[in-house]
């Protein structure tokens, strides 16, 4: 029998589309959202799709609420397995309306997050407001993630608008803009009450934004995630993605679901 190390599949069966690099990726990336899984579920999810995942985002403000050395031990892990992890931007938008926005972010960074999300999904945050945290952010070593869009249900996305927030916000320093879609990917930002993608308002926004690689959309439907991989390739990011689907995700990037198979 041969040994385990001398077992692969063919390259070209792995990867039909060609198209996929390995992390740390600078495009293509998934990002998970984890609105609470068990040490054991999260541990088993590293084991089986942990190539495939490039940012594990802990939902809302549930980071506050793991007991310490749990949430603590989810951090080690994400870190040994080269995914960045960080708490929710509502987190963030919670302290900033309290006053504790910079305590917040110092705390984060104690505790070991490698990234922090900055947004204003729920309350207004100002651009000079918005710059001073993502450089507060950066001070404290940590990688910045910015997120554009409105939460309430009927809310869209201004192509124009957040093209000059992306100029600016990785300007300032931050890596990545994601468009808000929450974890319903329904009535929000760039789809509508159903879950369907507005194509008139993504093709603006593709259109106004020199750099569209510098997006990370938020797409926890399964028709959402075609879309763009179709549009934009298997190097589309893509985020809010559930636990149970990246691998499901992976195999549509590479062109191993009937929904993005090309035949020879």
């Amino acid at each position: 029998m041969k040994k385990i190390s001398d077992l692969h599949w063919p390259d070209i069966l792995q990867d039909p589309s060609g198209m996929r690099s390995r992390k740390p990726r600078q495009s293509g990336r998934t990002m998970v959202i984890d609105k609470g899984m068990g040490l054991g579920a999260f541990e088993d999810l590293l084991q089986t799709s942990g190539e495939h995942i490039d940012i594990i985002k802990l939902g809302f403000g549930t980071a506050c609420l793991y007991p310490l050395p749990a949430l603590i031990r989810k951090i080690r892990l994400a870190e040994a397995f080269g995914i960045e992890i960080m708490p929710g931007g509502t987190f963030l938008e919670i302290a900033e309306s309290r006053q504790e926005a910079l305590h917040f972010l110092k705390t984060v960074a104690d505790i070991g997050f490698t990234s922090i999300e900055i947004s204003d999904g729920t309350i207004d945050i100002g651009r000079a407001r918005r710059n001073e945290l993502i450089r507060c952010g950066l001070d404290l070593g940590l990688k910045v993630y910015t997120e554009f869009g409105k939460k309430q249900w009927g809310s869209r996305i201004d192509a124009e608008e957040l093209a000059e927030t992306i100029q600016i916000d990785l300007a300032c320093g931050a890596s990545m803009v994601t468009v808000e879609g929450r974890e319903s990917g329904a009535g929000v930002g760039v789809y509508d009450e159903r879950g369907n993608c507005r194509e008139e308002q993504i093709g603006k926004v593709l259109r106004y934004v020199e750099d569209c690689g510098k997006i990370m959309w938020e797409t926890p439907r399964k028709e959402q995630q075609v879309y763009f991989i179709k549009r934009l390739g298997p190097q589309a990011n893509l985020g809010n993605i559930a636990p149970e689907d990246v691998l499901s995700v992976e195999a549509l990037r590479r062109g191993l679901r009937s929904d993005t198979f090309v035949p020879a």
